[in-house]
């Protein structure tokens, strides 16, 4: 078969859809609660410690799950498991959209986490299957994929503005309904029934640099590349919990308890202990959920380094600036929206870039120039304070995404690129979940700095949280250095040359 000439299908474009509505509908509850947390704290009498349990309540549940989510796929079926994870995400929505108190939205938060996890590794898990026929096809529907979830993420703040003015702010969860409801019926009608083999399961898709949003398909997705049905990692899976839980929530109290509280003091030993015993684990059991042979390789470390630095800044950095245009700036829900608008620019026009400078220059370059990019924006907010002017926050805005855009899709195709093809869905899992545990250490620890209602507070913890953005991108771009510049792996070569496994030191 000519793959070139292969046209995608109706079939497969009905299919193609149904997926990416799983992917838009969680990428979207990433960022479009920020705008409404003012609101939210206001209208609950949420303190800001609890309003970033609302953020992070999600974001946990959804980074620990995820490497798990694609072994119950594997053994329940992907379908099945897509269709449930929909099913829990809209009721979630409907509990937060209904929630009487901070505790229960927050409760709720967590579950529908729960709903995201089982949806994202099995929703590319199912575009693998349907498009394995054919690479070059499913790279472009990977692209499609991901371009959708990308344009979420990026206008989560836009679209919470204008629901929270229209409708108020229950209505961010609320708009979930109609969007989960599509997207099961159109499962249950489009999407076939039939596994195919195990091998063909969990086929993961090529790292196409030129697809810049493959970088942020695999930002999400958890699928696993084996060749067999995975059993469940418990004793591995309940220790993540254990110790990214006890971390995220011992930073969180740290400012108000204060770091010699008890409960703050023992979280950070709980998850020192949580951490060391995981790794003991996954070094013994016969199916880890963290194969820990995989950092045995110098441009897969320094890949995952690098998201979680650009997570850990982007989310922590998007939590504060929401307190800080609406409660120091005196901005509307609608009017701090908009404000976010230079962000989502930036993002799709730097994404489309991403793929032209990584098939020209390699993944190194761009991953370079992501982090310097971005770490001159977060430079320039430093200097940002109570009475500047708008405009002042126009070329942050544009340089943050701008170079997190051109980052990001080398980071994950130098991921994918640095391990053999059967382990590269396992190695996109562990880096997903990576990212997304940075973002939630991220909010946790810039919304402490940021505590406190006087708009002094949040600007003086606003100015702190961007210094430590710039340090730590400034580390990212030396994490870039370590990376091996080809996207594609010469190894690859050297395997066929010499008809025998060579090792990849990358």
């Amino acid at each position: 078969m000519n793959s070139s000439h292969t046209p995608p299908s109706p079939a497969l474009g009905r299919i193609l859809a149904t997926v990416s509505i799983g992917f838009v509908v969680t990428q979207l509850d990433v960022t479009i609660v920020n705008i409404a947390l003012p609101k939210i704290g206001a209208d609950l009498h949420a303190n800001v410690a609890g309003l970033q349990w609302v953020v992070d309540a999600y974001t946990l549940a959804f980074a620990v799950l995820m490497l798990s989510a694609g072994a119950l796929g594997d053994r329940l079926g992907i379908r099945r498991m897509y269709a449930a994870g929909i099913v829990l995400f809209a009721l979630a929505s409907l509990a937060c959209g209904l929630a009487l108190g901070a505790t229960m939205l927050v409760a709720a938060r967590a579950v529908q986490g729960i709903g995201a996890a089982a949806m994202l590794p099995n929703s590319l898990a199912l575009l693998n299957r349907s498009y394995g026929h054919d690479p070059k096809l499913r790279a472009r529907a990977v692209g499609l994929w991901t371009a959708a979830g990308a344009i979420a993420i990026a206008a989560g703040p836009v679209v919470g503005g204008l629901l929270i003015a229209a409708f108020g702010w229950r209505s961010i969860f609320l708009v979930n309904l109609p969007i989960c409801a599509a997207g099961w019926l159109a499962t249950l009608l489009w999407v076939p029934r039939s596994e195919p083999a195990r091998n063909e399961t969990r086929q993961t898709a090529p790292a196409n640099a030129a697809a810049a949003s493959e970088a942020h398909a695999a930002t999400q997705a958890g699928t696993a590349s084996a060749a067999s049905p995975r059993g469940i990692d418990l004793s591995g899976q309940t220790l993540a919990i254990v110790a990214l839980t006890a971390f995220v929530a011992a930073v969180i109290e740290w400012r108000p308890l204060g770091l010699g509280h008890p409960l703050v003091a023992g979280g950070f030993i709980l998850a020192l202990i949580a951490t060391v015993a995981f790794i003991a684990v996954e070094s013994r059991v016969a199916a880890p959920m963290l194969p820990l042979s995989l950092f045995s390789k110098r441009t897969f470390n320094a890949a995952v380094l690098f998201g979680v630095c650009v997570n850990l800044t982007y989310y922590g950095m998007v939590f504060v600036l929401s307190l800080y245009l609406q409660r120091v700036r005196g901005y509307t829900p609608l009017q701090a929206g908009l404000a976010f608008l230079p962000l989502t620019g930036g993002f799709l026009i730097s994404n489309v870039a991403s793929g032209w400078v990584v098939g020209r220059f390699g993944v190194r370059v761009p991953m370079i120039a992501g982090a310097i990019t971005a770490g001159l924006g977060y430079g320039l907010l430093h200097f940002v304070g109570a009475s500047t002017p708008l405009v002042g926050l126009l070329l942050p805005f544009l340089l943050i995404p701008s170079g997190m855009g051109l980052a990001v899709p080398a980071m994950t195709t130098a991921v994918l690129a640095s391990v053999e093809a059967r382990r590269a869905g396992t190695a996109s899992a562990v880096l997903n979940t990576a990212r997304q545990a940075g973002g939630a250490v991220g909010v946790a620890a810039f919304g402490a700095l940021a505590s406190g209602a006087a708009a002094a507070q949040i600007v003086t913890g606003m100015q702190a949280a961007t210094a430590i953005s710039v340090g730590l991108l400034v580390m990212a771009g030396v994490m870039a250095c370590l990376v091996h510049p080809e996207p594609h792996a010469p190894a690859s070569r050297s395997r066929k040359a010499s008809g025998g496994q060579v090792p990849d030191s990358r």
